[in-house]
């Protein structure tokens, strides 16, 4: 679902398009549409949950007009090592889908060990030959999230997608072990970021931390703050972009 922007469509402002999961989210963050009205298109798009939902209604988005930036945004889990408390903040310094792979006998192998990629092969002589990293599903981040991170007072760092939340603390360490320095674990970033890679458009994460990721404990997570801290680095990032 994509909700209305109250103001006009303007080919000479910077578009930025805002994808989040849950109309919660968005309700947030719909406020900034008027907010950067005059400088800044902003878009915010409602996709459903979970990476696919996600890369769906983005790749829907970019193909309906031009964005300098896409934004994967909403609330998440902290993992242990990260240090990261219920109402921080964490943006990506590289956008990661965790699960994509193959067990083998108790070790993951990931698509690089596989011999497989996340994306299309390319036309002989058209391009550069892919990244490895992100064959493997590691989307890097847009160039100025160190400056959005600073900004907001956010931690960056890389952010991991799963398309099943982590319920265990064995299971987050695992992950904290294949992907060290891993800040949050959220289910739409990595789909935001491969739709906006194919479109060639650059991406940003930004996840408000509501709960620590391991056993599912509600009545200690802290929505409210996960989203104020959501908005307030998504506030960042389009401050960062008029810079």
């Amino acid at each position: 679902m994509t909700r209305p922007n109250p103001t006009p469509p303007d080919p000479h402002r910077p578009a930025v398009l805002i994808v989040v999961a849950t109309s919660g989210e968005a309700a947030h963050l719909t406020p900034l549409t008027g907010a950067f009205g005059e400088r800044l298109r902003v878009q915010v798009t409602v996709s459903g949950v979970g990476p696919v939902a996600a890369a769906l209604a983005t790749q829907r988005a970019l193909l309906a007009a031009p964005y300098a930036l896409a934004i994967s945004a909403g609330i998440g889990g902290a993992y242990p090592a990260s240090g990261l408390k219920p109402g921080d903040l964490a943006v990506s310094s590289r956008i990661i889908q965790a699960d994509l792979g193959a067990w083998d006998d108790g070790q993951f192998l990931e698509f690089t060990a596989l011999g497989l990629s996340v994306l299309p092969p390319a036309t002989e002589g058209a391009a550069p030959p892919a990244d490895p990293a992100v064959t493997a599903g590691h989307f890097p981040a847009w160039e100025k999230a160190a400056q959005v991170a600073a900004r907001a007072g956010a931690q960056l760092g890389p952010l991991l997608t799963l398309g099943s939340v982590t319920g265990d603390h064995r299971a987050a360490r695992h992950l904290e072990a294949r992907h060290p320095g891993a800040l949050t674990e959220g289910m739409e970033g990595a789909g935001v970021a491969h739709a906006a890679r194919l479109a060639a458009v650059p991406s940003l994460e930004v996840r408000g931390v509501s709960n620590p990721v391991g056993p599912r404990d509600r009545a200690a997570w802290r929505i409210p703050q996960a989203l104020a801290a959501t908005r307030r680095g998504v506030e960042a990032a389009l401050l960062t972009l008029l810079d």
